[in-house]
């Protein structure tokens, strides 16, 4: 048999065991699952997995941890250049081919970080996991369930969240049995061979590009001109603006600027909040335990906000997601005990939720599926620029003004600026005009 031969028979058998599942269920489902899996792979690429390795690094390099967090800050800044290219890439080549070469790679950085030394070689080891984990494989399933999903987006990508979710509650501890098990360096190479066991079978037998691929379409459904949402029923399923199109509009950069402020609100408040909260009196046992409040209500919370954005406008949602984190900035300020901290950690909670499920879903929502991977990777790229200069303005503000309140009250702003360009956006020729 001729390779190009058993290349063909692979992609029939693959097609022949889709289209048997998707007579049993929409086979959407098992992408939005595949894509739900990739964001929970990213773990290892993610701050609250790197977190539980500061020190044992920082001691074991002999760097320091200023050091450590310079590298790691570096690192993640110069790796969010890089995702653009892997945007278009994913428009030329589909998202399964990139997905697949994501996670083989990602797979071997983590096993390559177990053996880093010095402070050069540290900071490649970070530059590689972040722009493969953080970037890219969230990048990639974002544009998965993007385009396998039209009417039920929100509801789709809210769900492949929830992999993010659930990484936030299993990388730390399972880092940290791992490195007191094993050895740091170790447990580096066990995620790294667990990522490629995790994600790559599945991506290679179960992944198709687009519904198209299958003769389906999105949400497995006809085409329904009456949904306000339904870029199929108004425009077909190749509907988008290209990159360069998009650029011209006022949308692209109000909501890029949107979702960047947000990337880096959230990273400082995250980064700071066991320090802000010492700084008001509290505890870092408190500080620290009030994590898993803001995790449970984001896992609640995230799927009813995707639900809201498939059934609502979007504009006003969106609105109300940015001022909910300013509400989340002023609700740390004003931390003092442990009622307060309950209560800002469920409204932080919320505004991760909120932000979270609009974060993915506001470009196809937009700017449509044509060349979704190519405006996803600069969104993704300002998003991890935000990321990583995200602690910076309240270390300043601490070291300046001897406290984090004024500067959380003055962070506030941003995303009530970013709230304000919002109402005043008007919405790409793609979209109506009451979106």
């Amino acid at each position: 048999m001729r390779p190009s031969q058993g290349r063909a028979a692979v992609i029939a058998a693959r097609q022949s065991l889709a289209l048997r599942i998707n007579d049993r269920f929409f086979y959407g489902w098992v992408m939005l699952a595949v894509a739900s899996l990739a964001m929970f792979a990213s773990g290892p690429g993610q701050s609250h997995t790197f977190s539980v390795f500061l020190l044992p690094i920082s001691e074991d390099l002999g760097i320091s941890r200023t050091s450590v967090s310079s590298a790691y800050a570096f690192a993640t800044l110069v790796a969010a250049f890089g995702l653009p290219h892997v945007g278009r890439l994913v428009d030329r080549h589909g998202v399964r081919t990139v997905l697949t070469a994501v996670g083989a790679a990602f797979g071997a950085a983590a096993v390559a970080f177990g053996a880093v030394s010095g402070f050069v070689v540290l900071t490649l080891g970070f530059g590689a996991l972040r722009f493969f984990g953080q970037g890219s494989l969230m990048l990639c399933a974002g544009n998965l369930a993007s385009q396998w999903f039209d009417r039920r987006r929100g509801l789709a990508l809210s769900l492949t969240m929830l992999g993010f979710s659930v990484s936030v509650a299993v990388h730390p501890p399972l880092a940290q049995w791992l490195a007191d098990t094993l050895g740091w360096r170790t447990a580096w190479v066990v995620m790294g061979l667990a990522t490629w066991a995790m994600l790559l079978p599945p991506v290679l037998l179960l992944v198709f590009d687009r519904p198209e691929a299958l003769g389906l379409r999105p949400d497995g459904t006809v085409p329904d001109a009456r949904s306000p949402h339904s870029e199929a029923g108004r425009h077909g399923f190749e509907a988008g603006l290209s990159l360069d199109e998009a650029r011209r509009t006022g949308a692209f950069w109000i909501i890029l600027v949107s979702n960047a402020s947000f990337a880096a609100l959230v990273t400082a408040m995250f980064f700071h909040q066991v320090s802000v909260f010492e700084a008001q009196g509290l505890g870092p046992t408190l500080a620290a335990s009030v994590f898993s409040i803001s995790a449970a209500v984001m896992v609640v919370m995230t799927p009813l906000v995707g639900m809201l954005l498939d059934r609502l406008p979007t504009k006003p949602l969106y609105v109300a997601a940015l001022l909910s984190v300013s509400v989340a900035l002023v609700a740390m300020s004003l931390v003092g005990d442990l009622a307060s901290a309950i209560v800002f950690s469920v409204l932080f909670g919320v505004a991760n939720a909120a932000m979270h499920a609009h974060f993915t879903f506001v470009w196809p929502r937009f700017f449509g599926r044509r060349h979704l991977g190519s405006i996803q990777g600069v969104a993704q790229m300002g998003g991890v620029i935000g990321a990583s200069i995200g602690p910076i303005p309240l270390g300043l503000g601490y070291d300046y003004l001897g406290g984090y309140g004024g500067t959380l009250a003055a962070l506030a702003a941003v995303p009530v600026a970013c709230a304000a360009a919002v109402v005043f956006m008007r919405a790409p020729r793609l979209e109506r005009a009451d979106a």
